[in-house]
């Protein structure tokens, strides 16, 4: 790509999708947005569980049903984000304002950088209370593998999204 504002060439080109793909931050939004989805997908389908003896369900982090909630929230969020900044991706080689470009590249990254620490956040809290969930709320195992992959992959997003603050278009 020749030389532009901000790590794009001269707006109004024609959209390659090629190129696109090629980009690391694309590259970076996608894996971010798989992760979402694992993060999300893994607690939503097996987070909860329930007992013979109770008749609600309850949150395989400790019977916590916040450390839930807030995996599911910051999987969804994330995955949303990152569809936003994958449309912005396609839409950034049209822009043909340098103030609007300069807009785009640090939300861009302000955005990731807010993301990384609330995959943080979340990573620890997770973990936490993982850790601190006791073996008889669960003597069968079930759901462990998806709690464990949830926080296997918060810890992951935290360097997706901070490759992606460092990135830029």
């Amino acid at each position: 790509m020749e030389g532009g504002a901000y790590g794009a060439g001269k707006a109004g080109g024609a959209f390659d999708p090629y190129t696109l793909v090629r980009q690391p931050h694309t590259i970076l939004r996608v894996v971010s947005w798989l992760f979402s989805i694992v993060v999300f997908g893994s607690i939503v389908n097996e987070g909860y569980l329930n007992s013979a003896s109770e008749g609600e369900e309850f949150c395989i982090y400790n019977r916590n049903p916040n450390a839930c909630s807030y995996g599911v929230a910051v999987g969804v969020l994330a995955f949303l984000t990152c569809l936003l900044y994958l449309a912005l991706d396609v839409y950034f080689p049209q822009i043909s304002s340098v103030k609007d470009r300069k807009k785009a590249v640090l939300s861009d990254i302000g955005v990731s950088a807010f993301w990384a620490f609330l995959w943080f956040v979340g990573f620890c809290y997770l973990a936490n209370q993982w850790q601190v969930s006791k073996p008889k709320d669960n003597p069968l195992n079930e759901g462990t593998d998806a709690a464990r992959a949830a926080i296997a992959f918060s810890f992951f997003s935290i360097f997706t999204w901070r490759s992606g603050a460092t990135s830029p278009p």
